[in-house]
């Protein structure tokens, strides 16, 4: 069981990034994943999900319409791409999973399973 989860790296502002998440857990195809972001010295925080279904997106107010989280067709890995990334964006991206209702998708506890985060530094 695990959330592999790669493409952070050093972008400058203004610039992109696609972050993946490669899902080994039960039933994958029950569980909505999201990914989460912890910046140094901050509480980790939401930034987005996707549904397991129907496949709705939701997104924290601070990403949205620059970032896009996606998956593919086997729901076994999940994207998040960054556009138009800012300093402020600057964090370790978390991707994770959880089987717990809609109502739920902020709440980290809600989320069973974790990846080991990516390192994403944006700079001025």
């Amino acid at each position: 069981v695990q959330l592999q989860a790669s493409g952070g790296g050093l972008v400058q502002a203004g610039g992109s990034l696609r972050l993946s998440c490669a899902a080994s857990i039960p039933n994958s195809g029950s569980a909505s994943m999201a990914w989460f972001r912890q910046a140094p010295g901050k509480e980790r925080e939401f930034v987005a999900t996707i549904r397991r279904s129907g496949g709705h997106t939701y997104y924290a107010d601070s990403v949205r319409g620059r970032f896009t989280i996606s998956k593919d067709a086997a729901k076994t890995t999940v994207y998040l791409q960054m556009n138009s990334l800012k300093p402020d964006d600057t964090a370790v991206y978390y991707c994770a999973a959880t089987y717990g209702p809609t109502s739920t998708y902020r709440d980290l506890s809600m989320y069973k399973y974790w990846g080991q985060g990516t390192l994403v530094t944006v700079s001025s």
